[in-house]
């Protein structure tokens, strides 16, 4: 059965998933190592001593655990299957890599203006040493604000953003604009619901749970909205051009 999947699936979106799973495990062998790839790899805020320019790219191939990457790449199948067939590769690929990139440029303008708020500044000199030294208060900054801002921005600077949950977004977006009433049934709870509403509901929850700012909440809302932000984007500049949308 999986066998059979894998060979329908279109190109583009079978090297998306083959790539995807290398870097899941080269991630889990390397952290027996004693090498933190997600911290290499993920993306940090521009402002941290940890930020590099390709993690722009190589972040939305690392996953953080097996249900990380496996619900993302679930959805990387069922939506971008249909959508690779119906756009063709080469704008599949454009729509996959621009939501990608959108995703995370939202996440860290919010980012930015959260640091802005507590500092007066966008990009405040907060050197980590190592993620446990901001537990320990024994990072090194030059900041006037107080250390409870100054320990925010270094948690920030500390903590990147990973996997393909934006990219993932975005097509979910584009399947509901090209196919709004084709039915998904849910697991939780078990009814059926139609891909506009789909949408249109995770849409206000990642906007809700981004406000929230819950104590503990790990997950990158700003970043789903982005992607669902510069899908939406992308397909309405394509839809001005009604003779190569398809």
């Amino acid at each position: 059965m999986f066998r059979q999947i894998f060979a329908n699936m279109p190109d583009v979106v079978k090297n998306l998933l083959i790539i995807n799973v290398l870097f899941f495990l080269a991630t889990a062998v390397a952290m027996n190592q004693g090498v933190n790839l997600v911290g290499m790899l993920g993306m940090h805020y521009p402002g941290s001593n940890y930020f590099e320019p390709y993690q722009l790219i190589t972040h939305f191939f690392m996953h953080g655990s097996l249900g990380h990457i496996f619900f993302n790449m679930f959805g990387l199948v069922v939506f971008g299957s249909h959508l690779e067939r119906t756009w063709g590769k080469k704008r599949f690929f454009i729509f996959y890599f621009v939501t990608a990139i959108g995703a995370v440029f939202l996440h860290s303008f919010v980012q930015g203006v959260e640091i802005y708020n507590a500092t007066g500044e966008l990009f405040p000199e907060v050197y980590i040493t190592s993620p446990k030294d901001v537990l320990a208060d024994s990072f090194h900054y030059t900041s006037e604000s107080s250390l409870e801002n100054v320990k925010f921005v270094a948690q920030t600077y500390a903590s990147p953003i990973v996997g393909a949950s934006g990219a993932v977004y975005g097509l979910l977006m584009a399947f509901a604009l090209l196919f709004p009433n084709t039915k998904f049934m849910l697991l939780f709870p078990p009814i059926p619901i139609k891909a506009k509403w789909l949408a249109f509901f995770l849409a206000v929850f990642a906007l809700y749970q981004g406000y929230q700012d819950t104590a503990g909440d790990s997950v990158a809302h700003f970043a789903h909205l982005g992607g669902m932000l510069f899908g939406f984007i992308l397909i309405y500049i394509w839809r001005k051009d009604r003779s190569s949308f398809y």
